[in-house]
């Protein structure tokens, strides 16, 4: 399984609807909607998903009514604000349908699904819980673990995947990177580089090729506050 994804085009599972801007809002509506969707990404990057609604709205200058105004619920506020991320999600599940090499696709898949997790708190859990949805509203909810079990099955059939892997593994492989996602940037990256090069050295039939270089990571961070010294 190659370690480096490459880029390829999109295949056709389906694509995240943008930010869909109601017709008819005044140009000073408009603005305090742009400045409601670049405070939320910023809030939920930093604090999460479960950020209150009033820092977001302290962070875009505007009154907590104006934010539902527009978006009614948090989960309509996370999916606008994280549209883009979830619209590479989903042409990066279809590249990974798409490849060839069935191995390579999962990985690269995985990779920038990961990267995201540790990057960017809000993003995991609107990922986790709504991506099924967001690709397509008229799918059903399991589309995307249904997808991924295609890809491990190629996989696994291609001899490039252990016979006893199971797609339950990608879960363990998700809930350990978002473990990460505390951590400062550079570390967060090079630890979820080398989880998942562990892993999916562990995951392949071949033998496995070096590990990418350690994290500076400690014993301490694990029960240590996120942004502590």
């Amino acid at each position: 399984m190659p370690a480096q994804p490459s880029h390829k085009p999109s295949g056709q599972l389906g694509n995240v609807p943008g930010d869909a801007r109601p017709a008819g809002l005044r140009a000073d509506a408009r603005r305090n909607r742009e400045r409601i969707l670049d405070a939320a990404r910023e809030v939920f990057a930093t604090q999460g998903i479960d950020a209150p609604i009033s820092a977001v709205a302290r962070r875009a200058g505007v009154g907590a009514a104006t934010i539902y105004r527009h978006f009614p619920t948090r989960t309509a506020l996370a999916n606008a604000a994280f549209a883009e991320q979830l619209t590479l999600c989903a042409e990066a599940f279809d590249e990974a349908l798409a490849d060839p090499d069935p191995g390579h696709g999962l990985y690269a898949l995985l990779e920038k699904v990961c990267t995201t997790q540790v990057t960017n708190r809000g993003f995991a859990p609107v990922f986790l819980d709504q991506f099924p949805d967001v690709l397509d509203r008229d799918h059903k909810r399991n589309c995307a673990e249904d997808g991924l079990a295609r890809l491990v099955q190629r996989a696994r059939e291609a001899g490039q995947l252990r016979d006893d892997f199971d797609p339950t593994d990608i879960t363990l492989l998700l809930l350990a990177t978002n473990g990460l996602a505390g951590q400062p940037r550079d570390i967060a990256l090079a630890a979820s580089r080398r989880l998942r090069a562990y892993l999916f050295q562990a995951f392949q039939a071949q033998r496995p090729g070096p590990l990418p270089p350690p994290a500076a990571l400690e014993l301490r961070a694990i029960h240590q506050p996120p942004g502590r010294p």
